[in-house]
């Protein structure tokens, strides 16, 4: 400790002077998108055993995952739905191409994958989306996963069928 301080006032106003720096900086950090060299928004979305890697550029709104159409690689009108939830709900529609990557898991944690990609996508391309994204749901991590199988058992929960003789 280089100072004693005396009194309350004086520890107050130390207190005052250690916090003011930090409050410009966050602030400022806040509001600036994170952008790549080619303009791009990247996040990483997560679902079940599903990773996504999403790009998020301004275009006419295509999609394309796995280097396929969005409409080849999700045949289910469903899982469409779930991908364009955060787009709707920021009122973003048809307004960013987005190039996905998704590995792992099966087509429904895909989808959940990519949704949470693009929302986190969106908020790094535009901050103040996240007020809106966040009371929707979009940026929290879905936390069930597959429960583990339990030896003795032949699944996790189930057991094997009860003889009394």
């Amino acid at each position: 400790m280089a100072e004693a301080t005396r009194d309350f006032s004086e520890l107050k106003s130390t207190l005052i002077k250690a916090k003011q720096p930090d409050q410009p900086q966050s602030a400022a950090a806040e509001g600036r998108p994170k952008l790549d060299r080619m303009g791009r928004a990247y996040a990483t979305g997560k679902r079940k055993d599903a990773v996504a890697r999403v790009w998020l550029k301004p275009g006419p709104g295509r999609i394309k995952i796995n280097d396929k159409e969005e409409n080849i690689y999700f045949a289910r009108p469903v899982l469409r739905m779930i991908l364009r939830q955060p787009l709707v709900a920021a009122g973003r529609d048809g307004q960013f191409d987005i190039i996905c990557k998704v590995s792992g898991g099966g087509l429904s944690g895909q989808a959940g994958a990519l949704r949470h990609g693009i929302s986190k996508a969106l908020i790094a391309y535009e901050p103040g989306l996240r007020p809106v994204l966040k009371q929707g749901g979009f940026l929290t991590r879905d936390p069930r996963v597959v429960e583990r199988k339990k030896y003795g058992r032949p699944k996790a929960r189930r057991s094997f069928q009860f003889s009394k003789r």
